[in-house]
């Protein structure tokens, strides 16, 4: 694969295809404000059914709060978000799972919020949890579980919730390389089952890479969509291969340089 096919890039950051109707998520002119301060500005971002956008961007340029406006946690000053499927799922660094209930129980919870019967729970917990490796593990309280196996449980109750959408902020950023290489594998896998469409806020470039069918980057505040990569490189992708390095190397040059124009 030539370099030059390597580090293409979509036509138009940002852009939403007016034709194209097969999107799970879309944000159009999305603004939010606090006071006189503005962290998104007129943002437009279209997400296809299925696929893994990564998005990245300088400290303070509005990520989390794009994802809690698309989780609907809080609302926009102005513009519109639209899922077709309903409201997405919403997972966190921190895995905030109740530690007085076992990793089955903390996945039941979703379930039952849905309206599942006992049984129903039961097995679905039972399915989830085996789809991140940790079906032995299941009966086990949060203590007893590393911090990369509370992430999967954490993984799990978020796909418990039945959304089509996912939606990451900065999920493995606590965790050591190799747990979070693994834990790319288990999202990696989940959403090939689940066919789920995800939206995965990073600061990690090389990660960013790894895992999105597409990368993009916000402005320093105010965000917006600046710039947009496709990522060519075939499943199942490293984060070490040189292909994953060689756009991020790319992608960083533009990070820097919108940090270093804002100041």
């Amino acid at each position: 694969m030539s370099l030059a096919t390597l580090l293409r890039r979509a036509p138009e950051a940002g852009a939403v295809d007016p034709l194209d109707a097969d999107f799970a998520l879309r944000v159009q002119g999305l603004t939010k404000r606090f006071g006189d301060a503005t962290v998104l500005d007129a943002l437009d971002l279209q997400v296809r059914r299925g696929e893994v956008v990564s998005v990245v961007g300088a400290s303070g340029c509005g990520k989390t709060t794009l994802l809690a406006l698309i989780a609907g946690l809080d609302r926009p000053t102005s513009g519109t978000v639209d899922t077709p499927s309903g409201r997405p799922a919403l997972m966190f660094q921190d895995a905030t799972l109740l530690p007085w209930l076992t990793a089955r129980r903390n996945v039941e919870l979703a379930l039952r919020l849905r309206g599942l019967g006992r049984a129903e729970r039961t097995v679905e917990a039972s399915r989830l949890l085996a789809a991140v490796h940790l079906a032995e593990h299941a009966d086990a309280r949060v203590h007893e579980l590393s911090g990369g196996m509370r992430q999967r449980v954490s993984l799990a109750r978020a796909l418990a919730q039945g959304s089509d959408v996912l939606l990451m902020d900065e999920p493995f950023a606590a965790l050591d390389a190799i747990t979070r290489d693994t834990l790319h594998d288990e999202l990696l896998r989940a959403r090939e089952q689940t066919g789920a469409t995800v939206l995965f806020v990073t600061h990690n470039v090389r990660e960013a890479v790894r895992l999105g069918d597409r990368v993009v980057l916000l402005s320093s505040r105010p965000g917006r969509v600046v710039r947009e990569w496709v990522v060519p490189i075939a499943h199942p992708r490293r984060i070490e291969s040189p292909e994953v390095g060689a756009l991020s190397v790319e992608i960083t040059e533009h990070l820097r340089e919108e940090i270093r124009r804002h100041g």
